[in-house]
């Protein structure tokens, strides 16, 4: 696809498709389903929707950006895990919230996009990760697993003492371990996302047509590291070449941010070989290949169920992987692998398949489904979220001017916040104890050239511009004082907990082994019936989809 900003004058004929046929906004009686799907440190510049030169297969996503709208240039507001998730789900900043690392709490008392769709009629489920601290619903009616990390104070930051490594911080394990496995923590998560997420679809296909709509999101946590993934998706890129990274950047070139990351990492001590960098990204792209299949799993059960013709299927991600570009891995920075996410929109019974080349924002999200459901939303509460609706509406998304994206960061491996502004071609990032960088994607687009201190007319125009733009619009001072506050709360409190009697706050999903499949309270043959699907009448004749409701083996029933 094209680059990020440049604007196609009309789709790659992979993505033709015919003008929606529906009216907008739908009546009640039609409201539609709606299914996210979050992949987890997926870098979109490396996908084949992106980057056609791309080694990674990814099947399914091409075929669903074939019937989508595509954002080819969506940041996330954190480019960490749970700040990243605590803000899609609100619609808001980090600095709203008090989402400064992965060990920050969300009030219970702060909407997100699961209470707004429940209180437009939507059944909110969640399947698989979304890294909540404490309180774990946050508007979701059911959660179908557990999360794979904690969901307590264990990983707090902390700033005050800045040079000092937690044990549980990143390191060059995952890259020197890189290989094929048979089982992993991540695999076993998985795979239970994907059958609870899987019979919750088969039992809401049996449901009667009056029941409520759904909003199911499922949360894969590959191709997160450690990298390894199982020998059939390794398999896969056997033969195959498997690309160093791109851009090498010695260490005493780095910006001070990056070096900082490069010791959080233990990057500075101990550098992976090359033979370990392969191994790593091939991994990488095997989980990657992973997760589409996982994509694929879900819209082929949609289809089977004949679910997909009134379902909105979203595709996106918490932030990318620096994947070994720059020196880095992983997260935690704001150059294009670590911050761009991938985000399709596809329901083209009402939208045509288009690319948007503007800048927009994971903060998105929650205002485009409130619009997409037909809700509304209370506008005396904050939001730095804005709808995308008008892309979707629109011809190519050219004519709307507002592609301001910005991004805010106060976790490991920054010890001030660090905060970006994206727009147009520019990249500005500001951080009070570092040098600012202004980078132009269009002439630059690997981030090579920082244009701080050009002294050409017009670069130092736009560069004063943003200077004085974030200057107004966040207090550095007042910031870093309450990301410190949080911090040292935090620690006292985890202090106190892990001390006596240990109580877990993370999820116990609820499920009633008793009253699913063969059961003597229900006659054996009825039984069978409304649990089959499609459903049929007593001489095996398919009857009309959507007037059983299953019992064996189905959702809850």
């Amino acid at each position: 696809m094209d680059s990020p900003d440049t604007a196609p004058s009309t789709p790659p004929s992979s993505l033709a498709n015919s003008p929606p046929t529906g009216q907008w906004p739908l009546t009640d009686s039609k409201k539609p389903n709606v299914v996210v799907i979050f992949a987890d440190q997926i870098s979109a510049p490396l996908l084949h929707i992106h980057n056609a030169a791309s080694p990674i297969k990814t099947p399914h996503i091409d075929a669903l950006a074939a019937r989508s709208t595509v954002f080819s240039s969506a940041y996330c507001a954190a480019p960490l895990c749970a700040p990243s998730r605590s803000s899609l789900c609100t619609g808001q900043l980090p600095t709203k919230i008090g989402a400064w690392d992965n060990a920050s709490p969300l009030g219970c008392d702060v909407p997100t996009y699961a209470h707004y769709l429940r209180r437009e009629g939507y059944e909110t489920v969640l399947a698989g990760k979304m890294h909540f601290i404490g309180e774990q619903l946050h508007g979701f009616e059911e959660r179908l697993t557990s999360d794979i990390y904690p969901g307590d104070f264990g990983w707090s930051v902390n700033w005050d003492q800045p040079d000092r490594r937690l044990e549980w911080y990143h390191n060059t394990s995952s890259i020197n371990q890189a290989g094929p496995c048979i089982r992993s923590n991540q695999l076993d998560f998985d795979e239970e996302v994907m059958f609870k997420s899987t019979r919750y679809l088969y039992a809401a296909a049996r449901r009667k047509p009056s029941d409520r709509p759904f909003c199911l999101t499922v949360s894969l946590t590959h191709p997160h590291d450690p990298y390894t993934i199982h020998k059939k998706y390794w398999d896969r890129y056997e033969n195959q070449d498997i690309p160093m990274p791109d851009v090498y950047v010695p260490d005493e070139d780095q910006d001070p941010h990056s070096k900082r990351l490069l010791h959080v990492e233990g990057l500075t001590e101990e550098k992976p070989p090359d033979e370990a960098i392969l191994r790593a990204r091939r991994a990488y792209f095997g989980a990657v290949s992973y997760v589409d299949d996982n994509v694929g799993r879900i819209l082929e059960v949609l289809r089977e169920c004949g679910l997909d013709e009134n379902t909105i299927v979203i595709f996106s991600a918490d932030h990318g992987d620096m994947l070994g570009e720059r020196g880095l891995w992983y997260k935690m920075s704001w150059f294009e692998g670590s911050a761009r996410v991938p985000l399709l929109i596809s329901y083209p019974q009402q939208f045509t398949t288009k690319i948007i080349p503007q800048n927009v924002s994971s903060l998105d999200l929650l205002p485009t489904l409130v619009d997409l459901v037909g809700g509304s939303i209370d506008s005396r509460l904050p939001l730095d979220g804005t709808s995308l609706l008008p892309y979707l509406e629109s011809a190519n998304g050219l004519d709307i001017t507002n592609d301001t994206v910005y991004g805010e960061y106060a976790g490991e491996g920054t010890i001030a916040p660090l905060m970006m502004i994206r727009r147009g071609p520019w990249k500005f990032v500001t951080c009070p104890v570092d040098p600012p960088q202004l980078f132009n994607l269009r002439t630059d687009p690997k981030e090579l050239q920082n244009l701080a201190t050009s002294q050409t007319p017009e670069i130092r125009n736009v560069f004063t511009s943003f200077v004085k733009e974030a200057h107004e619009r966040w207090n550095f001072t007042n910031i870093h004082d309450e990301v410190l506050r949080s911090q040292r709360s935090r620690r006292v409190c985890w202090d106190a907990l892990t001390r006596g009697r240990f109580e877990s706050w993370d999820y116990q999903p609820k499920e009633e082994a008793r009253e699913k499949y063969i059961r003597s309270n229900v006659p054996l043959d009825e039984l069978e019936l409304r649990a089959r699907y499609p459903p049929v009448d007593h001489l095996g004749h398919e009857l009309p989809r959507g007037n059983a409701k299953g019992v064996a083996g189905s959702y809850n029933q």
